[in-house]
């Protein structure tokens, strides 16, 4: 068995372009990068992804965490702010996967049709994890695709992170040999940004070979603009 989180973490400058209620919440961007270490350093799970990692989040992870593996792609695109200064030393966003054991990096590519959007692939103990975020319309159908393509080689598989769009779709796209851990129907919604008309379930774990369950939705608290998810991948039979 696998223990696995994900979690969009929410890029500063991604909040401020975007009117984010977290800027109001959370005004000393410091402070919430102190808090959102604190949060994932009692994260128990074997493997951790994290979706728009900003430089300066990232250091605070590498410094609070010696003893996790620390994985990344830095994507080519980096945040601008639309209007003011940038409230981070270092604006670069990378996808991260953090791992407690033996891990041994596969790939990290963006994807060709985003330079803000992409995936990394991990071996753990023979099974591949990928983490991912992907675009938010139709580029976002041949993300799948790609990371259809990426969990083939192996046995076994794991996806995990911002799909940007629900579970049926995912699957559909993905294909039959693919399930997804659910949380229960009370679960709280993986996005629930009060900018949005309706709260949304756009982040998951798939697994191909593999069971998904055990899923659970952690109230982010105002960190970020999604929550935490919690979920157990573990060999069928």
């Amino acid at each position: 068995m696998i223990t696995v989180a994900t979690w969009n973490v929410l890029h500063r400058v991604h909040a401020e372009n975007w009117g984010e209620d977290v800027v109001r919440r959370w005004p000393d961007e410091s402070a919430r990068i102190a808090a959102v270490t604190a949060r994932v350093a009692g994260v128990s799970a074997r493997v951790i992804a994290m979706q728009e990692v900003s430089g300066d989040q990232l250091a605070a992870l590498r410094r609070a965490l010696p003893d996790r593996t620390v994985h990344t792609l830095r994507y080519p695109r980096v945040p601008r702010p639309r209007q003011g200064d940038c409230a981070l030393r270092d604006p670069d966003e990378h996808l991260v996967l953090l791992v407690d054991g033996p891990s041994q990096e596969i790939a990290a590519e963006p994807f060709p049709d985003d330079p803000g959007k992409g995936a990394l692939a991990v071996d753990v103990s023979g099974t591949l994890v990928v983490a991912t975020h992907l675009s938010t319309d139709r580029r976002g159908l041949r993300q799948l695709t790609r990371l259809a393509g990426l969990a083939a080689p192996g046995p076994t598989a794991v996806l995990l992170g911002d799909f940007n769009t629900d579970r049926a779709t995912v699957l559909s796209v993905l294909g039959a040999d693919f399930t997804a851990a659910e949380p229960a129907p009370d679960a709280l919604p993986t996005r629930p940004s009060a900018t949005e008309s309706r709260p949304q379930r756009i982040d998951h774990v798939v697994a191909r070979g593999m069971v998904a369950d055990s899923a659970v939705v952690e109230d982010a608290d105002g960190l970020s603009d999604h929550n935490l998810v919690r979920a157990a991948v573990r060999s069928r039979g």
